[in-house]
């Protein structure tokens, strides 16, 4: 590891990239949590999940849809799907593709179309970017490459609802103190939604056991441990377990705050007990994505690098490296490194729960998800 913590990574990036700013070390603990944010992001991508993805989407807790929460990442049922090819030209926009794209598949005059650009003429990508609404679903395009002046593009239908969520949660230390102190309040919030969101409810006995409960249509309850009752639903076809759950994941990072995997403090704890899963991004790994992309930068990912440092330069004018926009060339060396270094990331996170849990394993249970007839599970 290149730095004994990311506490000590963080006071670098203050020296030699946010040395301008006028609370550096609040603007280098933003970019931290971007970066946080952009390898889950890269992650979903290189597991296959890109035209699942959607973005800060609000999504309606079960049973109470006047609430609703933005959640970093959720991954959604794809109805139909579309590719497109057409000649490269910027900017790739809406009134583009829609001249591209097949109305009776997708009912198109039931759709309201938005003014979303996918690829500017400055060469920012738009992730997961929503062209149209419907009822119960979106429609999302992402571009999958551009190639001999062809550009190639994904057009899918994305059931609102969603089958698995993401949240991101990071909290740095002020100077002089020991621990965060909006840390418990972050993981209670993170808690409340993680708890809200599902059909699946945990609870407690007397005796401490965890089980689950779901409510089916007709007002029964169907009871098991839950963990049983977990693997149960993500392997089932039964569209009274499948309609409204939604596996929930946790990614938190930062040190000092949530400790580590093996040593839990009261707010690693509640995020525990709340998620599906919850996942503990490690000081060496985040540190060792941060040398390699900035600090002693790998040159295949020399344009994510000048994106970064493009972004979050004096007097920038447009972020370029966000989970939202990200540079088309930084997009596409990023992916690339993802893919191609897959194993040595997946050591960068500590399973915290389920027990014995593995990336591995999380990455099944969402191809099982995602790979569901959710039309006949909906009924649509």
């Amino acid at each position: 590891m290149a730095y004994e913590s990311v506490d000590q990574l963080q006071k670098v990036l203050v020296k030699k990239v946010f040395h301008y700013a006028k609370d550096s070390k609040k603007a280098a603990g933003r970019a931290l949590g971007t970066l946080v944010e952009v390898i889950t992001f890269y992650i979903l991508k290189s597991w296959g999940f890109e035209h699942s993805v959607a973005i800060e989407r609000p999504l309606a807790e079960f049973g109470n849809p006047e609430i609703s929460h933005n959640v970093e990442y959720s991954l959604h049922p794809i109805f139909r799907q579309q590719q497109l090819v057409f000649p490269h030209k910027l900017p790739i926009n809406t009134n583009r593709i829609f001249g591209n794209i097949d109305e009776k598949r997708f009912s198109l005059p039931h759709f309201t179309k938005y003014d979303t650009v996918l690829l500017t003429s400055g060469g920012i990508l738009r992730n997961s970017c929503v062209i149209a609404n419907g009822k119960d679903v979106q429609l999302v395009a992402t571009l999958d490459s551009i190639k001999d002046d062809r550009v190639k593009i994904e057009i899918v239908e994305q059931y609102r609802r969603p089958y698995a969520i993401f949240e991101c949660k990071r909290v740095g230390v002020e100077e002089g103190m020991k621990k965060g102190p909006q840390s418990i309040e972050k993981a209670k919030q993170g808690a409340y939604v993680a708890k809200s969101l599902s059909s699946l409810h945990k609870l407690r006995t007397a005796a401490g056991e965890l089980r689950g409960l779901v409510y089916k249509s007709d007002n029964s309850i169907y009871s098991k441990p839950y963990v049983e009752l977990m693997a149960e639903i993500i392997s089932s076809n039964d569209a009274e377990l499948l309609r409204n759950f939604i596996l929930t994941v946790g990614v938190v990072s930062n040190h000092g705050n949530w400790f580590t995997s093996e040593n839990h403090n009261k707010e690693l704890k509640v995020l525990a007990q709340s998620y599906d899963w919850l996942l503990f991004l490690t000081d060496e790994g985040l540190s060792e994505f941060i040398t390699e992309l900035l600090l002693k930068p790998k040159p295949l990912l020399e344009p994510a690098r000048n994106a970064f440092c493009s972004s979050y330069a004096k007097g920038k004018t447009k972020n370029q490296f966000t989970k939202v926009q990200m540079n088309y060339l930084a997009d596409q060396v990023l992916q690339k490194y993802f893919r191609d270094n897959a194993q040595r990331i997946g050591k960068w996170f500590n399973v915290i729960t389920p027990t014995k849990g593995t990336m591995k394993t999380l990455q099944g249970e969402l191809a099982q998800l995602r790979d569901k007839d959710w039309l006949k599970v909906h009924s649509l």
